[in-house]
């Protein structure tokens, strides 16, 4: 058993469809799945997602006989009552146990040329971090390989691989400021997801992309990796989301250095003088708060939890004991990272500070984290950084509470984002805003 959870099955995924402008999610599921992918996420149906998308009902008599000709039916009805560009196929549980062959139904369709594609996703196979990369794997195959261009590299095209949509609260926003600091440095970037993507049509542009990026410590990995054996496309990998000023620079001097080795050919130049316009403006908004930071400097936290995933944690404390004097204390990891990952994501942790011994946890079971912070205790004023499970801990332990984590009923997140300089300038101001609300 796990309590609080804070990730979903495999057919959780389906958000990442939902994601994509104008693609139709179909569930070969029970009914419940899709009214628990809804519920859990909140605010995120999308095109055609939540409880408006398509689903066979697997029901008892499917079980008995298979549900392979429900399936078809409910495909050809999708056509007619919903115009979309992709419809991808998620299996639930019990088609997957049954055996329906849902590869053949697909290929039915995909005979008329439909762009229509199949990923197996019963919720025994994973997580929803997991069957993210087998979606988006599953698009590449199976539609970008049938629709997309041919594989003349563009030098300064990138594919982008970050935030998971709607599992990451902040994915608009976040992949808004990736795309827009990895052009501000003359690259071209494909986000894939989202508005301020180029639907079903940027999809097909993935085979021209000179290189990937892959901003995460595990997960998403494994699209890189097939990209690479697919189209023969490298991928640079940093290993968690950049924040503020240090990590937002680290991180676009390694792309820029990156670009050029695989023949970008960008103007380093022009590219540092736009790295440094952006440093100028995040820290005149640091220089601007050294009154204010005077002025309450024994009212605000001292030190924080955070509770949410590796990117995530590892981002944001090197963000806040670097930039902002919040020193990390017992962090949890809450993906339920595979143990081929973790030892790696422990030395980044280690590697945080030379002076502070950051205390990681990777405990997909919250409930556990929370008793351990219930029974820690620190000098100076707390903040938990957590989901909305969280709030009432904050409040036995009387520290101050940042929801930035899955789920949120407590807060409304439409654009922000926490990526970049301008997130980090935001997560400033979401985390002293809460400290301040304190003061009566």
């Amino acid at each position: 058993m796990i309590e609080q959870q804070r990730f979903m099955c495999s057919i959780g995924a389906m958000q990442t469809v939902v994601a994509i402008k104008r693609a139709l999610p179909i569930l070969h599921s029970g009914p419940g799945c899709g009214t628990m992918v809804a519920g859990f996420f909140e605010r995120s149906t999308g095109y055609s997602g939540g409880n408006t998308a398509p689903c066979t009902n697997f029901s008892e008599t499917d079980v008995v006989f298979g549900g392979e000709a429900k399936l078809e039916k409910i495909i050809r009805h999708s056509y007619k009552i919903l115009k979309s560009d992709m419809q991808v196929v998620l299996t639930g549980c019990t088609s997957a146990i049954v055996g329906d062959d849902v590869a053949r139904v697909t290929k039915i369709f995909a005979g008329e040329g439909k762009p229509i594609v199949f990923a197996d996703t019963p919720g025994f196979k994973g997580t929803n971090y997991e069957a993210h990369s087998t979606i988006v794997n599953a698009i590449i195959d199976q539609f970008v390989g049938r629709f997309g261009a041919d594989t003349e590299k563009d030098p300064q095209l990138v594919n982008l691989f970050a935030s998971i949509p709607y599992q990451d609260p902040f994915w608009k926003g976040n992949l808004e400021e990736y795309k827009r600091l990895i052009e501000g440095i003359g690259l071209k970037a494909n986000i894939l997801f989202g508005p301020y993507a180029g639907g079903v049509e940027e999809w097909k542009t993935i085979p021209k992309a000179n290189f990937n990026i892959v901003i995460s410590p595990w997960f998403g990995l494994s699209i890189a990796q097939h990209l690479q054996e697919k189209y023969d496309q490298p991928f640079y990998n940093f290993p968690y989301i950049p924040i503020g000023g240090n990590e937002t620079t680290r991180f676009l001097r390694e792309l820029l250095g990156y670009a050029n080795e695989k023949g970008a050919n960008l103007s380093i130049s022009g590219a540092e003088q736009f790295i440094k316009q952006e440093e100028w403006a995040f820290y005149e908004e640091i220089d601007n708060l050294a009154t204010f930071l005077l002025e309450f400097r024994y009212g605000l936290p001292a030190f924080v939890h955070i509770m949410h995933d590796a990117s995530y944690v590892l981002g944001m404390a090197r963000f806040l004991l670097h930039e902002t004097g919040i020193v990390p204390k017992e962090q949890f990891i809450t993906d339920k990272t595979p143990q081929q990952y973790q030892a790696a994501i422990a030395q980044h942790a280690a590697a945080i500070s030379s002076k502070k011994n950051i205390h990681l946890y990777f405990e997909p079971d919250a409930g556990r984290a929370q008793e351990r912070i219930l029974t820690t205790k620190h000098e100076g004023r707390g903040l938990i950084i957590g989901s909305g499970w969280d709030k009432d801990l904050a409040r036995t332990k009387n520290y101050d509470f940042l929801s930035a984590a899955l789920p949120s009923p407590y807060r409304l997140v439409m654009n922000t984002g926490y990526a970049g300089y301008r997130g980090g300038l935001r997560l400033i101001e979401d985390i002293y805003n809460q400290a301040l609300g304190t003061y009566r």
